[in-house]
């Protein structure tokens, strides 16, 4: 069989003119994997990781529908199919919408992949690896007002779909992006979205891989004027899932709301990156981050709201609440902010404790039993970040948690 270094350079030798993958998979080995000695990467379980064990995927894999895309696709108007990172149905025409695949080397932020990524080593897999760019134009003003589901199905082995969602100038589009499969497998998505002036786009990432998947996945919003990113990021499955969630807002009076959500038992680690960067003036971002862990299973938040000179009169929020359903269970919360200006309003906060005892006590003198009780005060703890999504979708994520809590076991203090 082969190993991951054998089934990479086979598969570079298919792409042996573009000079990019070449130089990112050389930038790769010399700098290696992270080290839990980075300061970035000390909470992740690498000692548990070996990337010899997996074979880059070199055509798509077989998949059928499950019933959550099922479920899903009934609530979109167009539905796109990615396997292991290769594009194999771009659904049906919408209007205002174009979808293709391009042999691109260049970051939506300018430049090339390899510069914008060089130091992120699984992000210079994907700049390598990624079969192609997945691309999703919304035409200038055009208001799509069916959601997009994008289906991301991976088989074993390592993946690397690469997506690129732009929006012109007044667009407005919902995006649901979608994960599943990858047992025994390696998922490493690389994605970016480019809202031009005035455009605003809900954009959802839902994570539901198999138990046995490693998870390391990276997106970045790039808003312009007047722009609006509204995305919610849902962590259910892997074994670690490791999300980055970046906004740079560039133009003045854009606006960026972020909320990520995760629910770990076993031995699950949900590891929950963000960074938000203000750039212009009148600014605004709010990032609610809330997760439960069960069994001994753990999560990481680290947030960082980063202010440069001259982002007057920017207001930025960040909140992180963890509830922890065993006493085995453990959730580090390390939120952050570097200001360079004056006029600004900041704040953060963050917490980590069991469900609330008074709580429970008031349900069970009410006659209900101790587990539905527990069962209600988790679901109350999720349904904030549940209403935020778009209510079709919001339906079928509050059934999948619902029906996960079922199967965890909650141990009070």
């Amino acid at each position: 069989m082969e190993n991951f270094t054998t089934s990479a350079t086979s598969f570079l030798l298919e792409h042996a003119k573009n000079v990019v993958r070449h130089d990112a998979w050389s930038a790769f080995v010399e700098s290696g994997l992270p080290l839990t000695s980075d300061e970035v990467w000390r909470y992740a379980p690498l000692g548990n990781f070996a990337l010899e064990r997996y074979q880059v995927a070199q055509a798509p894999g077989g998949v059928t529908n499950s019933p959550l895309v099922d479920a899903l696709a009934a609530g979109s108007g167009r539905v796109v199919r990615v396997v292991d990172g290769f594009l194999v149905d771009a659904g049906r025409d919408t209007d205002g919408v174009e979808v293709s695949v391009e042999e691109s080397v260049d970051s939506l932020a300018g430049g090339s992949l390899l510069e914008h990524y060089e130091r992120d080593s699984f992000a210079l897999l994907n700049c390598a690896l990624a079969p192609s760019t997945l691309v999703v134009r919304v035409a200038p003003g055009a208001h799509v007002t069916a959601p997009i589901l994008i289906v991301y199905s991976a088989t074993s082995g390592a993946s690397f779909p690469r997506t690129h969602v732009i929006l012109g100038r007044g667009a407005q589009a919902t995006i649901i992006e979608y994960f599943e499969g990858g047992r025994d497998g390696l998922v490493v998505p690389l994605e970016e979205y480019q809202l031009d002036d005035n455009a605003s786009l809900q954009l959802v990432n839902y994570q539901r891989l198999d138990a046995t998947a490693w998870h390391v996945a990276r997106t970045t919003g790039f808003l312009a004027r007047d722009a609006r990113l509204v995305q919610g990021v849902v962590g259910l499955g892997s074994h670690y899932d490791r999300s980055r969630n970046d906004a740079e807002l560039r133009g003045a009076n854009a606006s960026n709301e972020l909320r990520t959500t995760f629910l770990g038992a076993g031995d699950q680690v949900h590891d929950f990156r963000t960074h938000q960067l203000h750039l212009a003036p009148r600014t605004t971002s709010t990032l609610l981050s809330k997760g439960a862990v069960a069994d001994s299973s753990r999560s990481v938040y680290t947030g960082l709201i980063e202010i440069e000179k001259g982002a007057k009169r920017t207001d930025a929020r960040q909140t992180n609440h963890n509830l922890l359903l065993s006493p085995a269970a453990h959730a580090d919360s390390v939120p952050n902010l570097d200001i360079r200006e004056n006029d600004v309003m900041c704040a953060h906060a963050s917490s980590v404790g069991p469900l609330d005892e008074l709580q429970r006590w008031y349900l069970e003198s009410r006659g209900v039993s101790r587990a539905d009780a527990e069962r209600l005060l988790i679901q109350g703890f999720f349904y904030e970040m549940l209403t935020a999504l778009p209510s079709d979708l919001a339906q079928v994520v509050e059934a999948d948690v619902t029906d996960t809590l079922s199967r965890v076991a909650v141990v009070a203090p």
